[in-house]
């Protein structure tokens, strides 16, 4: 008899065990969302990429000639208020210059007619309002060449850091709003993924003060953050 009693009971512990590891086997509902938070917000500063190219018959003639252009394209900015920290060289480069056509006495082939030398160099402008009589200066100097016009922000971090929260607050609120739709009850979040998001892209037209220099459209510039949070769902009164 109490043999029988003793099987029973490692009957129902093994019964007990097998409910608790079959429950912990469930898994949890859970919902993924993603949230994404978008701020515009005034350009602070300008990048210009500019550079000078010049050609003559011998390659140290073409250097000579773009060194002394791009010195003088350099101290017009240095005296349009930019500082020594917001210029730096990007390229110097030297290239032969063919000729077009393929003479007979030169047994059918190109020459080297000439060289052409580059020099291209990026300049951080930070007086925004000033940035139209910077590129009349530089064109006066005899800088010849524009590859890109770019505008920014001093600290892209902070800007981040303002709409990082709302994104998170943007799926908490999709979230809510699935739940609710679905009859469930919103749990905790479990975890929290950011995907970074855009920051810089031009966005409406806002025309510069400026009086007869180049025309400028400096613009509002979008950053956008976006963020996936998961969360734990519930049947409504099952706790």
């Amino acid at each position: 008899m109490k043999a029988k009693k003793l099987l029973a009971a490692a009957l129902m512990l093994s019964m007990s065990a097998s409910a608790l590891a079959a429950s912990e086997t469930v898994p949890p509902r859970q919902i993924t969302v993603n949230g994404e938070s978008t701020l515009q917000v005034p350009p602070e500063l300008a990048t210009i990429t500019l550079g000078v190219t010049e050609e003559a018959e011998e390659a140290a003639a073409a250097m000579a000639a773009v060194s002394q252009a791009m010195g003088a394209v350099i101290t017009r900015l240095k005296e349009g208020g930019i500082a020594a920290e917001d210029m730096q060289t990007q390229q110097i480069s030297m290239r032969p210059v063919w000729s077009q056509d393929r003479s007979y006495d030169s047994g059918g082939r190109r020459e080297i007619t000439g060289f052409e030398a580059s020099n291209t160099l990026m300049v951080r402008v930070r007086d925004l309002d000033g940035l139209g009589p910077v590129l009349d200066k530089v064109l006066a100097a005899g800088a010849n060449r524009f590859q890109g016009l770019s505008f920014g922000v001093s600290d892209p971090a902070a800007v981040i850091d303002q709409i990082r929260g709302e994104a998170v607050k943007d799926a908490i609120r999709k979230a809510q709003q699935l739940a609710d739709a679905a009859g469930m009850e919103l749990g905790p979040v479990r975890s929290i993924t950011e995907h970074g998001g855009g920051g810089g892209r031009p966005m409406m037209a806002m025309e510069m003060a400026r009086s007869d220099a180049m025309p400028i459209e400096a613009g509002e510039l979008s950053f956008t953050h976006n963020v996936s949070v998961v969360f734990d769902m519930t049947v409504p009164g099952s706790e």
